[in-house]
């Protein structure tokens, strides 16, 4: 079985293939073995882009089984995402708010990944301690951690709330604010965890 963030041989800009069989068990398809969900993991915070589909059906599963790791980690205490975000993430599925919140995420983590990209190469270029073992893994896992966090999530759904072009404000939008601040916050806690 490979261990996450095991070597796969590929680089880590192709996509790797996992196969879901009808015994729900998930085949790596470039080192020809079975992988679980924590190696899965492990291979996207090693920075690789991972598709997962259904050998049967062909139907991609991608998004199923990466919330699948993400609640894991939330229900073993590695708590990232506030109750309140949650809360609201639900609000926004039976609201009108979903035509929004997807491209808001999308904006908001790139925001927060480039913040984050440009603080480590100030770090590097300023701080004596990007010459020590291990600097550059943990930049690494903090790229493919957003990665993680922004995959699936990408698509041209429409404008910036606020832009000239975008749909007046409705009922369903005033947790939109919240939501801002949220992301402000988990963005400072981010930005001083990786200090």
């Amino acid at each position: 079985m490979v261990k996450a963030g095991a070597k796969t041989g590929a680089t880590s800009g192709d996509t790797l293939l996992i196969k879901r069989y009808a015994s729900r068990r998930l085949y790596n398809t470039e080192t020809s073995d079975y992988v679980t969900l924590e190696d899965i993991a492990g291979f996207i915070r090693d920075g690789r882009e991972v598709q997962i589909v259904d050998l049967k059906s062909g139907d991609d599963l991608t998004r199923q089984y990466l919330l699948q790791i993400i609640a894991e980690h939330e229900s073993r205490g590695e708590n990232v995402l506030p109750i309140n975000v949650l809360t609201d993430l639900v609000r926004s599925y039976t609201s009108q708010a979903t035509t929004i919140v997807p491209d808001f995420l999308q904006m908001s983590f790139d925001m927060l990944r480039d913040g984050q990209s440009r603080m480590m190469e100030n770090m590097g270029a300023m701080n004596p301690m990007s010459s020590m073992p291990g600097f550059e893994a943990m930049k690494a896992q903090q790229e493919a951690f957003m990665k993680a966090m922004t995959g699936g999530m990408a698509g041209g759904m429409g404008t910036w709330p606020g832009t000239p072009s975008a749909a007046p404000k409705s009922e369903g939008d005033e947790g939109l604010d919240d939501i801002k601040a949220q992301l402000a916050d988990l963005q400072e806690k981010l930005s001083r965890m990786s200090k």
